[in-house]
């Protein structure tokens, strides 16, 4: 019975221990748990603060590249519309001028044909009283002889016939030269006055160009050592480099603009960079030629452009580019054809011709000379084949054919090429021969009237076109003074040459002075 009793309570004694190690067990689980639960969820949290800390420090990265993109973006922009607006508001200018010369010539115009007028009135006025005082003449007569007026009429009429028949046929040959001299002065007064409205300033191109240097010492880093720098630099851009005593300065010689023109720009890009060595000099010139190329393409856009030219080829407009490096007698290839292509086309619009043809005739005219150096043949020759390679219109062609008279002028625009040419090339000042001959002729005439007996002062005015003489009046009388203007006007006309008329005219007066005290 005891053992019994012992068993049962040693059964419940370990119930009672087995249930407290359980629930002991449990709790400390349940602690280790909510410890685990607890550092992982503190390891989470800040890893999740380090994620978003690393996404915000991308996301500002990414918003300031984006600004900054936005920021150059926009002053690409602004540059481009400031761009614009400078071009539209030269063009404005253009146009202002233009119009500006377009009143004056109706001006000019005006006051012409008011002058004219003017001296229609003077003349049916001379003629009026040339009419009285010949029938005062003729009453006087019939007066004097006792004669009718038919029979003095008839007697007057056959001696001046027989005393003046030379001199009247000479009269009826200068008027009729005067009439004839008087439509060509209408036609070159025309023509000057479109030369006037459209001719730009001629360059006059030299052989050689000037470098300025920072330093001498930077002398000798262009020859650089053992001379290799200043082979290299006349080997690849086919120049040569002239450095003597002069300070600071180095010369470019070439007998080709456009060579002389990359070597300078290379040269002086050298210099800015401070870097000379022969790699490096061949880096700057390939970058100058394509730079060069695009500066080319852009004075061939300019010129057409300012004529209105459209559908050209690039090609094309890459040689016309090039006539900028040309030069003929002093006279910019470029400035001369755009020259000629304005007075073509003034002329064509003032006689009904196609005002935009003429202009593109005149424009490529002597596009040959942008690349004679380096094709065979006249730039003549190799004008017309480049209009023909770029189906240029016949009327184009036959102008380049024909500007020189070499062939036949088939049409009226090759005409208007031919004399817009000539007076591109011949008017003073544009090319070195024609101002030199231009002096001389000036000087000429001077020396013509100044070797007269009498004579004070002479001086050429308005291009040579009147020579005024001042006689002294203690040696001339009014008479002689007529004698001295019809001997220098046939001294001018036997030993000169000279396009159009001078006007002679001799000045004789007397001065009087007295100083009041």
């Amino acid at each position: 019975m005891n053992s019994t009793m012992f068993s049962i309570l040693l059964v419940i004694i370990g119930l009672f221990v087995g249930t407290g190690l359980t629930f002991l067990i449990n709790h400390f689980r349940v602690n280790n748990a909510e410890s685990k639960i607890k550092t992982l969820s503190e390891k989470a949290q800040k890893q999740a603060e380090k994620v978003k800390r690393d996404m915000l420090f991308e996301a500002k990265e990414e918003t300031h590249k984006l600004k900054l993109d936005f920021d150059k973006e926009m002053k690409e922009k602004k540059a481009e519309i400031k761009e614009s607006e400078d071009r539209l508001i030269q063009r404005e200018k253009n146009m202002d001028k233009r119009d500006e010369n377009y009143q004056k010539r109706e001006q000019l115009l005006d006051d012409r044909e008011e002058k004219l007028q003017e001296r229609l009135k003077k003349i049916q006025n001379d003629q009026n009283e040339m009419d009285k005082l010949k029938q005062e003449q003729i009453d006087l007569l019939s007066k004097i002889s006792g004669l009718e007026k038919s029979k003095a009429r008839e007697l007057i009429m056959k001696k001046v016939e027989e005393d003046m028949n030379i001199e009247i046929t000479n009269y009826i040959k200068e008027r009729e030269d005067e009439a004839k001299l008087t439509a060509d002065k209408s036609a070159k007064e025309l023509l000057v006055t479109s030369m006037q409205r459209f001719s730009s300033e001629v360059s006059n191109e030299q052989t050689v160009s000037t470098i300025e240097l920072p330093n001498n010492e930077m002398k000798g880093r262009i020859i650089g050592r053992e001379g290799r720098n200043i082979r290299t630099i006349e080997a690849i851009t086919g120049v040569d480099l002239i450095i003597d005593d002069t300070p600071e300065a180095i010369v470019i010689s070439s007998f080709d603009p456009l060579r002389r023109e990359i070597a300078k720009i290379t040269i002086e890009t050298l210099i800015k960079d401070g870097r000379i060595h022969p790699t490096r000099i061949e880096e700057i010139y390939d970058k100058t030629v394509r730079d060069m190329k695009e500066k080319i393409r852009e004075f061939g856009n300019n010129a057409l452009f300012e004529l209105g030219i459209t559908k050209v080829d690039n090609e094309l407009i890459e040689i016309i580019g090039r006539l900028h490096f040309r030069t003929s007698y002093g006279q910019n290839a470029l400035n001369h054809s755009i020259e000629v292509a304005h007075l073509s086309g003034i002329m064509a619009s003032e006689i009904g011709e196609n005002v935009t043809l003429a202009k593109r005739a005149g424009l490529l005219h002597d596009i040959g000379k942008a690349i004679d150096h380096e094709v065979e043949g006249s730039h003549i020759e190799i004008g017309v084949d480049i209009a023909k390679k770029y189906k240029e219109n016949d009327v184009v062609i036959n102008a380049i054919a024909s500007h020189h008279g070499d062939k036949e002028a088939t049409t009226i625009i090759s005409k208007l090429v031919q004399i817009a040419d000539s007076l591109s090339a011949s008017r003073p000042g544009a090319r070195n021969d024609s101002l030199e001959n231009y002096i001389k002729r000036l000087e000429q005439l001077e020396a013509i009237s100044n070797d007269i007996k009498g004579v004070d002062k002479s001086y050429a005015l308005q291009a040579g076109r009147e020579l005024r003489v001042l006689v002294k009046p203690e040696e001339i009388d009014d008479v002689t003074s007529h004698k001295i203007a019809r001997e220098i006007k046939e001294k001018i006309e036997k030993e000169m040459q000279y396009p159009g008329t001078i006007k002679v005219t001799v000045i004789r007066e007397t001065r009087a002075e007295e100083e009041a005290k």
